[in-house]
């Protein structure tokens, strides 16, 4: 009997579909990685950790926060984020995908209605699957159909809170949520808002607060902000009432039997907030980017509505995009294909992204390369 043959027919199936994943090194120039303000490698942030350690920061937490984990620089995490966020509290998490699969498994009650984008994380319908409220997809930014969902529920009887689960900026299209729609919708329905900025923060905003920095301060609204992208660490923070702080604390599973993360890792996300905020050249020097690409790639195949430091490529064939990134990659340019079930099927894509890890004359040679990668892929 061979017990891992059920294993091995999937991995199978997902290889003769072009779908089968592999961890690659990065390699070459860096059109792969979020690390959109080049800050992993930042001297600045480097400096600081070695600063950190060296008066004795410890590099680990020990436990929960609850046992014996907590730290004053998880404290002063939090109270700072707060402050800069213009939120009540904020609670800081291991990860973006934590802080939201916490979320909506713990908020949410039974009898309220979660309704989040079609396009939204992963981390989110792995959260609501634990939850107790009913949930359901609305179509990707379409209010109309959001509203209409409400509309239906209340006539139907339902009477507990609506949630409402969006991106500010949608990681695999590129494009952004129409925030302002969405809040009205939210105060008119007597909802609460969900804005996932994990793609945002830091690119965008006052300070790199984000595309829904001014949002942050109302009582309805809760924001993640992660530090693993733009910001060049890791972990997540979730933006909130008091109150509902108060309970992640005493209800949210993955917060309470979950090791905090280190106290280093809570100063190095608290600094590199601080550093973002006083170095408006990094954001312009992404939109740099960002238009010298847009001039580039026109006549290519994006995604529709983008409108940041993502740019998607859109080719359709899992096989043909897996080839040209194959292409890409042996000229010395770190391009990855997304295809599904990341992406919806018939969507499999090049997902270009723009860092400060990159040069003007790179974003130049990248187009040259994927023109004649593109054209190889097709004439094959």
């Amino acid at each position: 009997m061979d017990r891992f043959k059920p294993y091995r027919d999937q991995l199978a199936a997902l290889e003769k579909a072009g779908r089968k994943r592999r961890l690659l090194m990065p390699a070459g120039k860096d059109f792969s990685s979020n690390d959109y303000l080049g800050l992993a490698h930042s001297p600045v942030l480097q400096a600081i950790a070695q600063r950190a350690i060296a008066n004795g920061i410890a590099h680990g937490s020990g436990g929960s926060r609850l046992l014996g984990g907590n730290h004053p620089e998880h404290e002063a995490l939090e109270a700072f984020a707060a402050s800069h966020y213009g939120a009540e509290a904020s609670l800081f998490f291991g990860s973006g995908f934590a802080a939201n699969s916490a979320l909506f498994a713990t908020l949410p009650q039974t009898g309220d209605l979660l309704l989040y984008d079609a396009f939204i994380h992963a981390s989110v319908h792995d959260g609501m699957k634990l939850g107790r409220a009913r949930f359901q997809p609305f179509p990707h930014n379409d209010c109309n159909a959001l509203e209409q969902a409400i509309r239906v529920w209340r006539a139907s009887g339902g009477t507990g809170t609506v949630w409402i689960a969006v991106e500010s900026l949608y990681s695999m299209d590129g494009d952004r949520a129409p925030l302002a729609d969405l809040t009205r919708i939210a105060d008119s329905h007597d909802a609460m808002l969900v804005i996932d900025e994990a793609h945002a923060v830091g690119v965008f905003g006052d300070r790199g607060a984000g595309l829904a920095a001014e949002l942050g301060k109302r009582d309805n609204i809760l924001i993640l902000r992660t530090i693993g992208k733009a910001l060049g660490g890791e972990g997540g923070l979730l933006t909130m009432p008091s109150v509902l702080r108060d309970f992640f604390i005493n209800r949210a599973r993955p917060f309470i039997f979950s090791t905090a993360p280190s106290p280093l890792t809570a100063h190095l996300a608290h600094q590199a907030i601080v550093h973002v905020g006083e170095t408006p050249s990094l954001r312009t020097g992404l939109a740099d980017h960002i238009a010298l690409a847009r001039s580039c790639f026109a006549g290519l195949n994006l995604a529709e509505g983008q409108d940041s430091q993502i740019f998607p490529i859109i080719i359709g064939d899992d096989r043909v995009a897996v080839t040209v990134a194959t292409l890409l990659q042996g000229k010395g340019f770190d391009v990855r294909a997304i295809r599904p079930p990341t992406v919806p099927a018939g969507t499999a894509r090049l997902r270009i992204s723009l860092t400060l890890n990159v040069t003007a004359d790179d974003i130049r040679s990248l187009a040259a390369a994927l023109e004649e990668a593109l054209a190889v892929a097709e004439a094959a």
